[in-house]
């Protein structure tokens, strides 16, 4: 929102929500109507081809979506490295308004203008005249409406919207008020209807012509370099013709330099060419892939996750991992990726953070939670991790945490199984069970006497049980084999452990193979209380579900802007945490297979840089007793 906004700010069909594009819905339903029922003559295949043309764009601005956040990830060409945050993500989520607007005033142009519809596929002198007129007029109005942009009253009330992003990604490209989207369209719309009234336009010029503002502005927000350096010097005065990464994304540094749209002829004729322009195009060029200090590796969850991962739809990425019911409808593209990383895949860079003086970054495996229970992937998946962790130790990254399943006991004994068969590794691995065990041990409410135990046990759910009746806590189990193999690790703490076919606990520690019958045998007002990655399926509105083992992260992590699986927003899962607190402190060992750190001294660590736990809803909680 601009600092002052004004009249024409909001988009007209803001209080449609979702709904907005029933908006196209009469438009699209009548020209298909008209190709498949109307005689040969009256069949306009060139306003039929709105809405295909439509989603092209929007696709189009994907790849740009991906490309430019998997690219400023890797660090290679990187041009601003300051980060992006929630609030930018919230103010740029409703870019595909202005495909919309434009896809309304497409129909309405060949309903109403006569030589807009029925158009061929193709006429090159309409396209070279589009190129011109863009060329010319285009170009030298459009800089200097922005330069009035600029100017404090229009600023203040407009484009200051557009400027809130400092980094930009492709689509902040897009990022005005309706009144700005206007003035744009009436601008670029010049070379359109100078064909259709002079009987040129044709359905490739059109194409070919918006596919070319769509390409230039994704590029030119991208925030990283693109524009080979050698392009100038083969031909010089391409350098007035086309603009780079770097030349407009000095425009949202600076603010007063760099105007132009695609050509920057007009900044060096008026004299606003940023005088960094060149320097810094150059140093984006020589920016290679950075080394982080600190890996988290981590996979894929359900199909549908693929579209929650950061590099693909930034909206969805940002909120919490919920199942969306339109994302069924995706089902073939969802299919093919899912065979896609079948049948091949390499891991991949996520995200890239700084804290402090770490540089860090998460890397996925392309292997859904589905195929780790799988007897036939695990030798995959165990190669696939233990490539990561070579690599790793190869560019001399220090620590590389083990997330989600890629450290099940049965899949590779907690990652023990990489540490022995590369002894020599420089890397630490780390699968964070002391952080978790101490955030668990802190999360379970003051003064809790007892506690039941539910779950698979693990290296964690041990530890746990350990720790508890070592203070104290009276720890329950349902199930007598449970009962028995906890018994055996626990020896000198064993009274305060028991079997018990009730469940009058009110504090449950759940983790995977937790069932609704057991679940529903839980007293009302039970907090469930994860100790594994995974949280558990909610079958009960009337008890407490806390997530799983996880803590908010300092203010001084920079570019957190989507959220890790389910968790909320800025929040760190504790396996995480645990790889950025092992280098932080500099210990020079791995935490894998069935070792662990000292508790308390992994606690009193994470603390102190600034890492805080999440707080049971104590007071509710206290309601149901």
């Amino acid at each position: 929102m601009a600092s002052m906004p004004g009249i024409l700010t909001d988009w007209p069909w803001k209080p449609l929500g979702s709904f907005k594009y029933v908006v196209l819905a009469p438009w699209v339903v009548h020209s298909t109507y008209s190709l498949l029922v109307k005689d040969e003559k009256q069949r306009d295949l060139s306003t039929f081809l709105i809405l295909p043309f439509l989603v092209w764009r929007m696709v189009h601005n994907q790849i740009w979506i991906t490309l430019s956040r998997y690219r400023t990830a890797k660090g290679n060409g990187r041009i601003v490295d300051k980060g992006l945050e929630f609030d930018q993500v919230d103010r740029e989520r409703e870019w595909d308004d202005q495909i919309l607007f434009n896809g309304l005033l497409y129909y309405l142009a060949c309903y109403t203008l006569r030589g807009a519809s029925h158009l061929p596929l193709w006429k090159t002198d309409g396209m070279v005249m589009a190129m011109l007129i863009h060329a010319g007029p285009v170009e030298f109005l459009y800089y200097w409406l922005h330069r009035a942009l600029h100017h404090h009253f229009l600023y203040s009330r407009y484009h200051s919207h557009h400027h809130s992003s400092i980094v930009t990604e492709p689509i902040t490209s897009v990022i005005h008020p309706f009144a700005e989207h206007i003035s744009y369209f009436l601008l670029f719309s010049m070379p359109m209807l100078t064909l259709v009234f002079t009987n040129t336009a044709s359905v490739g010029a059109m194409v070919v012509y918006v596919t070319y503002i769509d390409f230039m502005n994704n590029m030119g927000h991208s925030n990283f370099e693109v524009v080979p350096k050698w392009l100038f010097a083969i031909f010089p005065p391409l350098k007035y013709l086309i603009y780079t990464s770097s030349f407009h994304s000095l425009h949202h540094t600076q603010f007063r330099t760099n105007y132009s749209l695609f050509m920057p002829l007009y900044d060096f004729i008026y004299g606003t060419t940023d005088k960094a322009s060149d320097t810094l195009h150059e140093s984006a060029l020589k920016r290679e892939e950075e080394t982080p200090d600190v890996v988290h590796l981590t996979h894929l969850t359900t199909p549908e996750s693929i579209y929650h991962q950061r590099l693909a739809f930034a909206y969805l990425a940002s909120k919490p991992y919920t199942s969306k019911w339109y994302l069924t409808l995706m089902w073939p593209l969802t299919a093919w990726s899912m065979v896609l990383t079948w049948i091949y895949g390499r891991t991949f860079i996520v995200e890239a953070n700084r804290f402090q003086k770490l540089k860090l970054q998460t890397w996925s495996i392309p292997k859904y939670t589905i195929q780790y229970f799988m007897q036939s992937q695990k030798v995959v998946i165990n190669t696939m991790i233990e490539e990561a962790i070579l690599d790793a130790d190869r560019k001399g990254i220090k620590v590389l945490s083990l997330g989600l399943r890629n450290q099940e006991e049965e899949l590779n004994i907690y990652g023990g199984l990489f540490v022995s068969r590369n002894p020599k590794l420089k890397v630490k691995v780390v699968d964070g069970s002391s952080l978790v065990v101490a955030l668990l041990l802190n999360t379970i409410p003051k003064g809790t006497t007892q506690v039941l135990l539910r779950g698979k046990l693990t290296k964690v759910a041990y530890a746990l049980v350990f720790s508890l009746c070592q203070q104290n806590v009276q720890v329950a189990t349902l199930h007598e084999d449970d009962y028995v193999r906890l018994k055996k690790s626990i020896k000198g703490s064993e009274t305060n452990l028991t079997f018990s076919k009730s469940s009058t606990q009110k504090i449950w520690l759940v983790g995977d193979e937790l069932s609704e019958e057991e679940q529903l045998k839980a007293p009302k007002g039970t907090l469930f209380i994860p100790y594994t990655q995974f949280p558990p399926k909610k079958y009960r509105k009337d008890c407490f579900y806390h997530c799983t083992p996880a803590m908010l992260a300092p203010p001084s992590v920079q570019n957190i802007h989507s959220c890790e699986d389910w968790l909320p927003r800025r929040v760190m899962s504790a396996w995480r945490i645990a790889g950025i607190v092992h280098s932080l402190e500099g210990w020079n060992e791995h935490e894998c297979g069935h070792t662990m750190n000292d508790i308390d001294k992994v606690w009193d660590s994470t603390l102190q840089h600034g890492f805080q736990p999440l707080q049971v809803q104590v007071k509710e909680l206290a309601k149901c007793y």
